[in-house]
C-alpha cells in the first residue's frame, strides 16, 4: 500500500491514531533525535520474531507497519532524520519502532490492538503516518516512501485454497536460510540425486502395484491432492490410490478437523491403542490399498514430488489445505521453516500414533535442529519403521 492510498483522508493538527480501544488518542511529539530512538536492525527482527512467536500462543494479534523509503533516504540524510523523527512522534509510547531494513527501511510493532476491524486501523494509522510525514518532509517526498500493514495472525487463505504466509513477519526464516544455504544446496541435490535413482530402482515395482490396482478397482492408478509445500504454495501430491473413486472425502475431512481441534475419540482417550492420526479400518480402503498403506509402498509416487522440488526426501508432512481451519497459530509453522517430506520424525518415532500437537512438535524439533546428519539417520531409520507396520493404517 502506498502514500497514495485511496484510504487516505486529511488529518487534523496533531497525528491521532486509532487501534482497537485506543480511539482518537493524541501523540505527543519525542524528541528531534529520532534515530537515537530506532532499535538496530538486529535487535528489532529479533523482537518481531519473539512478538510472533509470543502471539502464536496467546492468540492475541499484533500489527507491523513498514515504511520502505530506501531510495529517498540513500539521496539525503537530512530526510532520514526527519522522518525518522515523524514517525517517533506519530506512535505511542507502548508501540516499538526500529530498523527493518539498516538505513532503508523502518518497522513498527503495535500490539494490544483490541477488537477494532483490521480495515479502519489500517486507514487511521494510514491517515496518521501520512499526516505527520507530509507536515515534516512535505508531499513530494512523501509520496516516495511505501507503506505496508503487515497483522498477525493473518488471513487464512488465497484464492488457490493455501494460507497467506507474508513473509515480511517472519525474517528469522530467512535468516536461519541464509546461515544454512551452502547445506541446503547439499540437501536438494541429494533429493535429486536420491529421488531419480529410488525412481529408475523401483520402475519394475511401480508397474506391478499399478496392475494391481488397475485389476482389483475401477479407477486411476494413482491419487492426485493438492497438497501445501513450504511457504504454503499449493501443489499436485501423488500417492498410488488405495481407496475406491467413490469414496465421500468429507468423512476424512470432519475426522481430520475434529482430531486437530483434540475432539475426536483418537484423541480423547488415554490409551497407546487409541492415539491414531488416521482413520483405522476406513470401508474406503480397497483391499491391495490396505496392503500399500501398511507397507507404506503407496508413497512411492511421491519421489517424482521430490524430484520436482515440491518435496524434499526428509521433512514434515504436507498438509491439506483444509486442515488449516483447525491450526492454531503456532501449528502453521510446521508449513513455513522447511520444506514437506517423504519420511521424518513423525514417520520414525510416532506416526500415527502420535497426537495433533505432538506430530507438530515433532515437525518444529526437526526444523530446528536441522543438519544432513539429522536427514542421514531419519533415512537410515525409516526402512525399520515401513517393515514393522507399527502406527501405519
Amino acid at each position: 500500500m502506498g502514500l497514495s492510498d485511496p484510504g487516505f483522508r486529511s488529518g487534523s493538527t496533531e497525528p491521532e491514531i486509532l487501534v482497537g480501544t485506543y480511539t482518537n488518542q493524541q501523540v505527543s511529539h519525542r524528541p528531534s533525535d529520532a534515530n537515537k530512538e530506532l532499535l538496530g536492525e538486529q535487535i528489532f527482527l529479533r523482537v518481531l520474531t519473539m512478538e510472533r512467536k509470543r502471539a502464536e500462543r496467546s492468540g492475541r494479534s499484533f500489527l507491523l507497519i513498514v515504511l520502505d523509503a530506501a531510495q529517498l533516504f540513500a539521496e539525503s540524510r537530512t530526510a532520514m532524520a526527519r522522518v525518522t523523527t515523524s514517525l517517533c512522534g506519530c506512535i505511542r509510547e507502548t508501540d516499538l519502532i526500529g530498523w527493518y531494513r539498516q538505513d532503508g527501511a523502518v518497522g513498527i510493532i503495535l500490539t494490544e490492538l483490541g477488537s477494532a476491524d483490521r480495515n479502519s486501523i489500517r486507514r487511521a494509522l494510514l491517515d496518521t503516518l501520512t499526516h505527520g510525514l507530509r507536515e515534516k518532509i512535505g508531499s513530494h517526498e512523501t509520496d516516495q516512501i511505501l507503506i505496508s500493514f503487515h497483522f498477525f495472525p493473518g488471513e487464512s487463505s488465497d484464492q488457490k485454497g493455501g494460507p497467506t504466509v507474508d513473509k515480511k513477519l517472519y525474517p528469522d526464516l530467512h535468516l536461519a536460510a541464509q546461515s544454512k544455504r551452502l547445506s541446503r544446496v547439499v540437501k536438494r541435490a541429494i533429493d535429486i540425486a536420491g529421488s531419480f535413482m529410488a525412481l529408475v530402482v523401483l520402475s519394475p515395482l511401480f508397474l506391478v502395484i499399478g496392475l494391481a490396482i488397475k485389476l482389483t478397482s475401477k479407477g486411476p492408478i494413482l491419487f492426485r491432492q493438492g497438497r501445501l509445500g513450504q511457504h504454503g504454495v499449493v501443489f499436485q501430491f501423488l500417492k498410488f490410490r488405495s481407496m475406491r473413486t467413490d469414496s465421500d472425502p468429507r468423512v476424512h475431512r470432519e475426522f481430520v478437523n475434529e482430531f486437530i481441534r483434540g475432539s475426536a475419540n483418537a484423541a480423547s482417550s488415554q490409551s497407546e491403542e487409541a492415539k491414531v492420526y488416521k482413520i483405522t479400518e476406513d470401508p474406503r480402503v480397497t483391499r491391495v490399498g490396505s496392503i500399500l498403506r501398511r507397507t507404506s509402498l503407496d508413497e512411492l509416487p511421491q519421489f517424482w514430488n521430490v524430484l520436482k522440488g515440491d518435496m524434499s526426501l526428509v521433512g514434515p508432512r504436507p498438509p491439506i489445505p483444509y486442515e488449516l481451519e483447525s491450526y492454531r497459530a503456532w501449528h502453521k509453522r510446521r508449513i513455513l521453516e522447511v520444506k514437506p517430506g517423504i519420511t521424518g520424525l513423525w514417520q520414525v518415532y510416532g506416526r500415527s500414533r502420535t497426537t495433533f500437537d505432538e506430530m507438530v512438535r515433532m515437525d518444529l524439533r526437526y526444523a530446528q535442529t536441522w543438519s544432513l546428519l539429522l536427514d542421514l539417520e531419519i533415512l537410515i531409520r525409516t526402512p525399520g519403521a515401513i517393515f514393522s507396520g507399527e502406527g501405519a493404517y
